[in-house]
């Protein structure tokens, strides 16, 4: 379940909860679109830790539905146009293997 308000995209987990996420960007690539999403939490500072990308996919009822990005590939390869886009909003640390 999705609900928009405003830039804030709240969905809800296997557990019932509801989550809010500040709405950062849409990408299309491939074909496919998908959201980054900030999560918001109200202990949060001004660092972001991290962003959760999302694939737009259709229903079987004909509607837009989120769904986790599985393959590793295409994650990375998203989230790397979505530090293109932002390279000028974020400073972006890449993680030591």
């Amino acid at each position: 379940m999705t609900e928009e308000r405003d830039g804030i995209i709240v969905l809800v987990d296997e557990n019932g909860e509801e989550i809010e996420f500040e709405h950062l960007d849409t990408i299309t690539m491939n074909n496919s679109n998908y959201v980054v999403l900030l999560p918001l939490d109200e202990d949060q500072d001004d660092e972001i830790e991290e962003v959760v990308i999302l694939k737009v996919v259709e229903d079987e009822n004909g509607d837009d539905t989120l769904v986790p990005v599985e393959d590793e590939e295409e994650l990375n390869e998203v989230f790397e146009e979505f530090k293109i886009r932002m390279e000028g909003e974020f400073d972006f640390i890449e993680e030591e293997e």
